[in-house]
């Protein structure tokens, strides 16, 4: 009888592990997704540590912390504005790569700078808090187009759990602001650059279907070639990809239902028989997160029914 209990329990604890999808362990499995794995949490990473360790330094710069500290604050607004019409046209790769590499240069500029440059080191560390700031916005839908479905969430959970490394390490860099004031800002900017650098070999997502499975994923930017990441505005396909998702497992999904009634019937019974049919219901998901379609209105529709 105990044993019998004890075949029980390990066969439900089994039928849970299953319920609960795949882990952590199927970002590396393969070697396409383990490398935009590792790509794209370098990318939290860095974003995370020079977005919030130029917010904490603004006060340091400039004759006035009360009025750096608003400008840092007020200097986002604009970038937000500029990723709402880049991402559109350029995509996610190129934005991300120039704002990284932008905010990066800006911060070790400073160091070729004399000490009594006040105004210019805080005019440099406002392009850099520009362009850092659009760099953090674009990382988020880039994340979420880069990742399949099945492990869309695990993945944004993962690279933003391992980003915070990064609140860890900055409280030391800026304490060395107080030996030299412009080393933190130095070595923001070489995060920056080579990880902005290394954005370059990930795909584009940009005009490209979401990938749904884990083997989506993986086929997912596995043809990377160097001449389509040097093309800065993505080609868009001639007609928009989408994914569909059976809702009713019981029904195959099928476009067109054929009438099996029988060809004695008149007009109207016809009718009636072929209306009584089981029509299976699917969800159609458009193309891209940033691609949103519209429908007579001129409505955004995210996702609809049929």
């Amino acid at each position: 009888m105990l044993k019998q209990r004890m075949m029980l329990q390990r066969t439900r604890s089994e039928e849970r592990r299953l319920q609960t999808g795949p882990g952590v362990g199927a970002l590396f499995k393969t070697p396409n997704m383990r490398l935009k794995t590792i790509l794209i949490t370098l990318n939290w990473f860095a974003n995370e540590m020079v977005y919030v360790g130029l917010s904490y330094y603004g006060p340091a710069l400039g004759s006035d912390q009360y009025l750096s500290f608003l400008l840092s604050s007020l200097v986002e607004i604009p970038s937000y504005l500029a990723c709402w019409v880049v991402m559109d046209r350029w995509g996610r790769r190129w934005p991300l790569s120039i704002s990284m590499i932008l905010s990066g240069i800006s911060c070790i500029i400073t160091v070729l700078l004399p000490p009594e440059a006040v105004t210019e080191t805080l005019v440099l560390f406002l392009l850099s808090k520009f362009a850092i700031s659009a760099s953090f916005l674009i990382i988020y839908p880039f994340t979420g187009e880069l990742y399949p479905t099945q492990l869309r969430g695990v993945g944004i959970g993962f690279s933003a759990y391992i980003s915070g490394l990064g609140l860890i390490i900055i409280p030391f860099i800026t304490y060395l602001g107080s030996e030299h004031l412009v080393l933190p800002l130095v070595i923001m900017g070489v995060v920056a650059v080579v990880v902005g650098l290394t954005n370059l070999r990930l795909p584009e997502t940009l005009h490209h279907r979401l990938p749904q499975t884990i083997d989506e994923g993986e086929e997912f930017g596995k043809d990377w070639t160097l001449t389509e990441c040097l093309r800065c505005v993505p080609l868009q396909p001639s007609s928009i990809s989408t994914s569909y998702e059976d809702l009713d497992s019981e029904f195959k999904d099928q476009v067109e239902l054929k009438p099996q009634t029988s060809l004695h019937l008149s007009t109207p019974d016809k009718e009636t028989a072929l209306l009584g049919r089981h029509v299976p219901r699917r969800l159609v998901r458009q193309a891209s997160i940033m691609e949103t379609p519209l429908d007579s209105s001129g409505s955004m529709k995210m996702t609809y029914w049929f």
